[in-house]
């Protein structure tokens, strides 16, 4: 499902670790790291779908976690253009994305990569919450600062401000001053 503005509707999804750290995944036969995210099917939620990729990309269930929260409205982020298939019948220029805030209630144990036949990642790990701003894909650091931004106060809910300090100025995307021109 892609929208008339060419976004696909997703959901992204930040597991927290009690302590402040968040779950970080490499990419099957990639060297890319991620959140575990992807696509809302028509007849889903932002919630279910939520719920459905994190079974998926991690083995967990609801059980194994909290929502703490959630993004108001749609982040949205563009592709590079060498990763828009212009051949397709509807052009998917990029995503927009509702980004939940999970806390970890598991067991490292219950955290299985391979649940499905086609696993989406093939390593993860524990990271500082802000880490992931330096680290993930140039055309995704924006959508990942606004989300992270948004749910940080939320997880200095619970894990404390020193695990889950202001992120360092250099880290966040610059403020636009002035309207975006087009649309």
């Amino acid at each position: 499902m892609i929208d008339p503005d060419g976004f696909r509707p997703n959901v992204g999804i930040v597991l927290m670790h009690e302590d402040g750290r968040v779950f970080w995944a490499r990419r099957v036969r990639r060297d890319g790291w991620q959140f575990p995210q992807g696509g809302i099917n028509t007849d889903e939620t932002p919630l279910e779908a939520m719920y459905r990729e994190l079974r998926e990309e991690t083995g967990l269930q609801p059980e194994h976690v909290d929502v703490l929260g959630s993004t108001p409205g749609w982040l949205r982020y563009r592709l590079p253009p060498h990763a828009i298939r212009h051949r397709d019948r509807l052009v998917c220029i990029g995503q927009k994305q509702v980004w939940f805030l999970l806390r970890f209630r598991g067991l490292e144990g219950d955290l299985k990569l391979d649940a499905t036949a086609t696993p989406e990642f093939d390593a993860w790990r524990w990271v500082e919450f802000w880490y992931p701003l330096a680290h993930v894909v140039t055309f995704k650091r924006g959508v990942y600062a606004r989300a992270l931004d948004h749910l940080a106060p939320l997880a200095r809910a619970v894990a404390g401000l020193q695990a889950v300090p202001a992120p360092a100025a250099s880290l966040l995307p610059p403020v636009r001053t002035s309207a975006p021109r087009g649309r």
